[in-house]
């Protein structure tokens, strides 16, 4: 079901800033930033091993993100697993009576397929399911 970490959510309230630690005190590489969830989001992409971090960063103060951020404060935001067939995982967790925040996956501009399980039912981390694209030799 799980192949493997995708990547580690970081909540911040300015990227910049962020960087400042993640790439000058931990010299972590930023690979690109990106704007994310339809521009509601900015992220910056920091490569460790096959997985990242991602610095992510509320363009919008009305999103989820945002209410985080002002409840909560930086920090940890989710926990990504990449997993082989979301739909299959999905059917199992609502089979186990997990609590999901997205019942069908979203597709980012990528085609990646992504959905988000309820801390309540991951003793309090959210997690994000992620299905890379099939490729033709899959």
């Amino acid at each position: 079901m799980i192949a493997r970490i995708d990547h580690i959510g970081i909540a911040v309230q300015n990227i910049n800033d962020a960087l400042a630690f993640f790439q000058d005190a931990l010299g972590m590489k930023l690979e690109r930033v990106e704007s994310e969830e339809g521009g509601r989001t900015q992220v910056a992409f920091l490569p460790v091993g096959a997985s990242d971090v991602e610095l992510v960063e509320p363009q919008d103060a009305d999103s989820g993100l945002a209410k985080f951020l002002a409840k909560r404060g930086e920090g940890v935001h989710h926990i990504c697993f990449e997993v082989d067939d979301i739909d299959a995982a999905l059917a199992r967790l609502t089979e186990k009576g997990a609590q999901l925040i997205d019942e069908t996956p979203r597709v980012n501009a990528k085609g990646m397929r992504y959905a988000f399980i309820h801390p309540k039912s991951a003793h309090g981390v959210l997690i994000e399911l992620y299905q890379r694209p099939k490729t033709e030799d899959q």
